[in-house]
């Protein structure tokens, strides 16, 4: 008798999930933000809405560690509210004066387009960036050779970023394409969709769906590399300290995309 209750039971619970599924809605058909119609053959392969309620470990590790005035702990990473929020914090560790955060993905990626929606904290002193770049787990062909920039933005002057390609192949390392995109909206104001198309030719820059500049990928080697969402705290972009009356503050992420062509 307990075991026909207990399959009743296995039966109703499946029975219910069956419903559930059938009512929830088929996943979007998520395209990049494209004015000019460039990217219409891409398909997307990997992303994280971040819909959840904690950061999704499978996809993602943590930044860890000192970096520039900071130090980057895990307890500064939330999800809520459909964001991934990278806590900025005036507080004493390992010696430094602020704490950060980052996240940096399990999975690597070579070609393709990559996308993210954002919003950057206020206040001067801060380094936030989506960027491309190899932190082990692949083979000897993917060690550390492009990183690329998507967005740098220093909040000292929230009206502008850069984008650009870093050859770590060669000392010392060289710059390829990088510009300065200026005057944008306030990027603490309003979430932007940051995005980057990378070939075997050609690396392109994208802001809010509209192409910003490119470079020649002919120029520097080519491996595999992980999607970077991080903030620092960093005396860049002609500030000479934090501006700690803006602090707690939080670097906002909506959401992160990877695409890929037909074929790879």
């Amino acid at each position: 008798m307990r075991a026909l209750t207990m399959m009743a039971a296995v039966a109703l619970a499946l029975a219910a999930w069956l419903v559930r599924a059938a009512d929830a809605p088929p996943p979007p058909n998520l395209k990049p933000l494209d004015s000019e119609g460039r990217l219409a053959a891409y398909a997307l392969v990997w992303h994280d809405e971040f819909d959840g309620d904690k950061l999704d470990i499978e996809a993602w590790k943590y930044r860890r560690g000192k970096r520039l005035l900071g130090v980057n702990l895990p307890d500064n990473v939330s999800v809520a509210d459909g964001c991934l929020r990278l806590a900025l914090k005036k507080e004493p560790a390992e010696g430094l004066a602020y704490t950060c955060g980052g996240v940096i993905s399990q999975r690597l990626f070579q070609y393709g387009y990559f996308e993210a929606r954002f919003m950057c904290p206020p206040g001067a002193g801060w380094h936030t960036s989506f960027w491309t770049d190899y932190d082990g787990g692949g083979t000897a062909d993917d060690a550390h050779k492009q990183e690329i920039d998507i967005c740098e933005q220093d909040s000292v002057h929230l009206d502008r970023y850069s984008a650009g390609v870093i050859d770590w192949s060669v000392e010392p390392q060289k710059d390829h394409g990088r510009q300065w995109i200026a005057k944008c909206p306030d990027l603490s104001a309003d979430f932007h969709v940051w995005g980057c198309e990378f070939t075997p030719t050609v690396v392109r820059f994208f802001f809010d769906g509209k192409l910003t500049h490119q470079c020649d990928a002919t120029k520097f080697p080519h491996g595999r590399a992980s999607v970077w969402l991080t903030s620092v705290p960093a005396l860049l972009g002609g500030t000479k300290k934090v501006d700690d009356s803006q602090l707690p503050a939080v670097a906002v992420f909506d959401w992160v995309r990877v695409y890929e062509a037909p074929g790879g």
